[in-house]
């Protein structure tokens, strides 16, 4: 297997930090938080060794993508994270009308929205961790979350510039990561103020200690901000979809999710993926797979089954 390269490639005011592998038709990897292109690694090779393209960026905010605006978090929109990849897509794919899109946790986010804003751009669509949530035109999801959860969960501790990113540098950048992404627990994540994380955990089997150094390098070098600033603009978000209110997904979808994530088990997720709510909005969904024992970073935790998840289903388009 050839080397995978690496690319700095100016999109949208951005100078958007690419990896990619291979030849054939484009497959778009979208990564979450705390995450970077590298959590593709995997997924990259698996698909480019059968004939595919993978693309995987470094986000807005993200690793060596450089050019946003940290102190705006009104410049971290999902137009504004869409609005970045269709410009890659232009830079890297000119000659292709639609690709393959690969989204997980914030990235699942960016992809459904992709999908939602240009479905023209998107031949299918595999989404792990966060199912598409129809906008709720009553509520914010920052005050649902505070509603469900209270003020200590962590997407309302993310609300206030500065303040968790104060938090991340006592306890270390280290900790921040090895913390975050090893979190396996159903419960949602909770930062009470002051007090750091309330819980700790060992290093997760799949993260060795030099995966581990590479996100440590990339985050004390980027810091948090980019990526936090994500969720301080879903209130904003929120008010720029209001034209897409009741709309959905148009695209063909695979949706796999583990049965330990987070996500799957905020209240009312699993009825709306199992129960008919998810198809109505994402009427080609094709599968929904919940992988029995996974968390919430399933794309590591179980990167061969994830890889022939992906490949059975991009592969009959």
């Amino acid at each position: 297997m050839e080397k995978i390269e690496h690319k700095l490639i100016p999109v949208n005011g951005l100078q958007m930090h690419v990896a990619e592998l291979g030849e054939g038709p484009l497959v778009l990897f979208i990564h979450g938080f705390p995450e970077l292109w590298y959590s593709w690694r995997h997924q990259m090779t698996f698909v480019a060794a059968r004939g595919y393209h993978a693309v995987a960026p470094d986000m807005r905010g993200y690793g060596e993508t450089t050019g946003a605006p940290l102190e705006d978090p009104s410049k971290f929109t999902i137009m504004h994270l869409v609005g970045d990849l269709i410009a890659l897509l232009d830079a890297v794919a000119p000659n292709e009308e639609k690709v393959f899109v690969v989204g997980h946790d914030w990235g699942a986010n960016v992809a459904w929205h992709l999908a939602m804003y240009r479905p023209d751009r998107v031949r299918a669509l595999v989404n792990l961790s966060v199912p598409f949530t129809p906008r709720n035109p009553a509520m914010n999801p920052v005050e649902s979350f505070q509603k469900l959860y209270g003020d200590d969960h962590y997407i309302c501790r993310f609300q206030e510039p500065g303040d968790i990113e104060a938090e991340f540098k006592k306890v270390g950048t280290k900790e921040v990561l090895k913390n975050m992404l090893s979190f396996r627990e159903p419960a949602p994540m909770l930062f009470p103020k002051g007090k750091g994380f309330t819980y700790s955990t060992d290093r997760a089997p799949w993260l060795t200690e030099h995966d581990l150094e590479y996100y440590v390098s990339r985050f004390e070098n980027s810091g948090f901000t980019g990526g936090v600033n994500y969720y301080r603009a879903l209130s904003l978000n929120w008010e720029l979809n209001a034209p897409w209110s009741g709309a959905g997904i148009t695209v063909p979808t695979k949706f796999i999710t583990g049965e330990f994530d987070l996500v799957y088990h905020i209240p009312g997720t699993k009825d709306f993926i199992h129960g008919g709510g998810f198809k109505k909005f994402v009427p080609l969904l094709e599968d929904v797979v919940v992988l029995e024992g996974a968390a919430h970073f399933v794309n590591e935790e179980r990167q061969d089954e994830i890889n022939d998840l992906i490949y059975a289903f991009i592969k009959q388009f």
